[in-house]
């Protein structure tokens, strides 16, 4: 698909990003095909709670040209533009290095032969420190304004520091790039030398890991201010719930005094045969009443949107993007054409029984433009996929072989496949759809493939 990304991650959390232009209206309809050995389905895992637990939606001010976030980086200079725009602006150079940065890291991780990591990794590093310079060069001498600045560039220092060393501690082994690692080494070295230097820190912070990180978190919200949209979720059909919820109970109760007149007619005194009548009466009364409840509730808020999330600018408080949700289990009917399609070209041994579990969003933008040097802004969506394995088996397999008269063992772990289809339909009806094949375990994603796409 050309808009809609579909990547891992953390370990067992995968992620949807795709671009909204101004004025733009996009549906994006996703389908969980689970295996029933899962052990999932609508008493196991609640719509309700999935969409609480493991569901997050997060949209804020997006550039194409992710090596390039200095479409901002004229206006940090407090001689250019308001003095009450720095802190914006400030915050949006800064968040884009953020997002090149971590990109980038993880682009590098995927390469596996040193003579393609190192010189991939030497080209971030000079990257970034360019970027910092270009930061560092308009150090402001307000002192409300040098509070901000500080806190960027703290945050910065550190999360370079951080990636360049995660980076090291997963590269290939070898004895010629030493000179690199010693390049990328000498950039750590560099950047914790100058948060010293400026004492961001202090030595009880530096000495705890937990306050040290806790802080850089802090620090790393601050720089989200005015880029990341505030939202605002709400759950639909609150009132609808109550009403069935009422004539459930009032259907029931006029039954329950039909039953209650006709026994007092029938024991003209209070005896033990009346009481007990009664109180089978009200123990049937209150054993059906909630599973009642639950199944008409069910078959009317089929197809109806769920919560609907209002994402807001931090600083102007405009409301920028509107947002509907749909998150229900559906059966094998209930699929369009061309997903059940896609679901049908699995191999015959793969298609075994399944749960389907359909995710909607229905997103509109209100804004008619954005900040300048923005054209578009990014929505991503977070599923956390732990909940789906939490039923599954623990531990590994053996496997055995023979060579001649000697048995051997192998240890081989435990794999599970998701299958998803995503559907994605833009503002002119152009729809697009393609499958991915989730490979998993129960403690991270081994591999997600994309299998077709039209």
């Amino acid at each position: 698909m050309d808009k809609v990304k579909l990547t891992q991650d953390e370990n067992l959390s995968i992620k949807v990003s795709y671009p909204l232009l101004p004025s733009d209206h996009q549906i994006l309809d996703i389908y969980f095909s689970l295996p029933e050995e899962m052990g999932i389905s609508a008493k196991t895992l609640a719509e309700e709670q999935y969409f609480h637990s493991s569901i997050q939606t997060h949209s804020a001010y997006f550039a194409d040209q992710l090596h390039l976030p200095l479409v901002r980086s004229r206006f940090i200079s407090q001689k250019k533009g308001e003095q009450s725009d720095y802190r914006l602006n400030l915050n949006l150079f800064s968040y884009q290095i953020r997002i090149a940065l971590d990109t980038d890291i993880k682009q590098t991780l995927k390469l596996k032969e040193c003579e393609e990591f190192y010189p991939q990794a030497i080209e971030v590093a000079e990257q970034i420190s360019g970027l910092l310079k270009k930061l560092r060069r308009y150090t402001p001498s307000d002192t409300k304004l040098r509070a901000y600045f500080e806190n960027a560039d703290n945050y910065l220092s550190w999360q370079v520091e951080q990636s360049f060393l995660k980076l090291l501690s997963r590269a290939p082994k070898s004895s010629d790039f030493s000179s690199e690692r010693n390049f990328l080494l000498a950039l750590c070295r560099r950047e914790n030398e100058y948060r010293e230097e400026n004492q961001y820190n202090s030595q009880l912070t530096l000495g705890d890991p937990n306050r040290i990180t806790n802080k850089m978190r802090l620090l790393q919200r601050l720089i989200e201010y005015g880029v990341v949209f505030q939202k605002q979720i709400k759950s639909l059909n609150s009132n609808l719930k109550r009403i069935v919820r009422g004539v459930v109970t009032a259907f029931i109760m006029t039954f329950v005094m039909a039953l209650v007149l006709n026994a007092r007619t029938n024991f003209t005194e209070v005896t033990i045969a009346l009481l007990g009548m009664l109180g089978v009466i009200y123990g049937l009364r209150e054993t059906f009443k909630d599973d009642i409840t639950g199944v008409i509730w069910r078959w009317i808020q089929k197809g109806l949107p769920k919560w609907k999330i209002i994402y807001s600018h931090t600083v102007t408080k405009a409301k920028v993007a509107t947002q509907t949700i749909w998150l229900q289990y559906i059966r094998n009917k209930d699929l369009p054409e061309q997903v059940d399609q896609l679901f049908q070209t699995r191999r015959h041994q793969n298609k075994q029984a399944a749960q389907l579990l359909h995710f909607r969003s229905d997103i509109k933008v209100n804004s008619k433009s954005f900040l300048p040097g923005y054209d578009a802004i990014q929505q991503r969506t977070y599923f956390n996929l732990t909940p789906f394995i939490r039923f599954l088996k623990k531990g590994e397999g053996r496997l055995y072989s023979s060579d001649g008269s000697k048995i051997s063992k192998q240890a081989v772990e435990r794999r599970y496949q998701i299958n998803v289809v995503l559907m994605h339909t833009d503002k002119e009806q152009q729809q697009q759809t393609q499958r991915f094949k989730i490979t998993l375990n129960r403690s991270n994603i081994i591999n997600i493939e994309a299998i077709q796409s039209d």
